[in-house]
């Protein structure tokens, strides 16, 4: 795959409506990845099955509440010295580098890396979306550790957290993050390239790609860009549910930012054909969107919150009263709806005491 310059914004436009609200400020990312192409970085963007099976592949990212990154400027090479120093830790080199979510931000930033240390970089995530905790991936449901993790701040200090598992390397890494000012640069999750094709979401990054594109050409054709958006997502293997769930404008928002995420909820006044208020709850990314207490969407599917007249993905940190936007339910991969994955990132997981109900029996 190959990224230009001029495929930047379709790009952090796709990955922020996978992040479901998650995953970073698009803006920030684009502007991360621009300013290492401009200096000369190469970027080379590959498929899984171009990894050796006894590679290491390391993904990199940021961790934290959206909120703060907004206020807390990046310097640049973080994470890059995140997977260095991981790479000191296991004796090996990393072949490669990968995100471990799509996003605005965390989509981009191993792009980042893999110019400033010119390693390619892995066409796939562990989950085709974004979730707030480092256990929620797929790679931990099937037994891949997330520790050893290091995580470096902007003043280049480290710490190194080794757990006796991935919940708990969440756990003692959150309470680092937050000590770091509310956002951090990680390196985590090291493994095999077998252990890569076997347990990732392959092409998200691709996918991500088409999606900006899908949401651009149909403006420029004087398309609704919803229905561009959906019929492309519908023509995927991962995204092939999809539908505008709820449109209006946001009529109340609670957000803080606390423990290291950004939490709260957002309501909805309904414009017709909809009814009522839908509420949506959230944990950095969309979790559960009801109306009149019934739900419309539930994790791990992906709750979306667009701009109404242009289909722009609108994060969690940007939500403002007032915004006239539609709300999408798209389905995830199937490896994601599995009872085991369930377990991990399904509504318990979030302590919603409702079972999940895939998208398509909601609409």
């Amino acid at each position: 795959m190959k990224l230009a310059l001029d495929d930047l914004v379709d790009f952090a436009r796709g990955a922020a409506f996978l992040g479901t609200g998650g995953g970073g400020d698009p803006y920030i990312g684009r502007l991360m990845v621009e300013n290492v192409m401009r200096a000369g970085g190469a970027i080379e963007i590959i498929a899984a099955d171009q990894v050796p099976d006894d590679a290491l592949v390391v993904p990199t990212a940021m961790m934290g509440a959206p909120t703060v990154i907004i206020e807390k400027l990046v310097r640049g090479d973080e994470t890059g010295q995140a997977l260095r120093r991981l790479e000191r830790i296991l004796g090996r080199k990393a072949y490669a580098t990968m995100p471990i979510e799509a996003g605005g931000l965390n989509s981009m930033i191993p792009l980042v890396v893999g110019a400033q240390l010119g390693l390619p970089v892995v066409d796939a995530d562990g989950m085709g979306r974004a979730f707030p905790e480092v256990q929620m991936v797929t790679f931990s449901v099937y037994g891949v550790s997330a520790s050893p993790m290091t995580i470096v701040n902007e003043h280049g200090e480290c710490v190194i957290v080794e757990a006796r598992s991935s919940h708990s390397t969440e756990w003692l890494g959150r309470v680092v993050c937050t000590r770091m000012g509310g956002a951090a640069h990680v390196a985590c999750y090291p493994m095999s390239g077998r252990e890569l094709k076997d347990y990732g979401i392959r092409r998200t990054m691709s996918l991500s790609l088409e999606i900006g594109r899908a949401i651009r050409r149909a403006r420029e054709h004087s398309e609704d860009p919803f229905e561009g958006l959906i019929r492309y997502l519908r023509s995927t293997d991962h995204y092939r549910h999809a539908q505008v769930i709820f449109d209006g404008k946001i009529g109340d928002m609670r957000r803080e930012t606390t423990r290291g995420w950004a939490i709260g909820y957002a309501t909805i006044e309904a414009f017709a054909p909809f009814t009522g208020t839908m509420e949506i709850t959230f944990r950095n990314e969309n979790l559960v969107a009801r109306v009149a207490g019934k739900v419309k969407a539930i994790v791990p599917d992906l709750i979306c919150i667009c701009d109404r007249e242009t289909a722009e993905p609108i994060t969690t940190e940007a939500l403002r009263y007032g915004q006239r936007v539609k709300v999408m339910g798209v389905s995830v991969p199937d490896i994601m709806r599995r009872p085991e994955s369930l377990a991990v990132f399904g509504p318990r997981g979030f302590q919603i005491d409702e079972p999940f109900q895939p998208i398509e029996t909601l609409f």
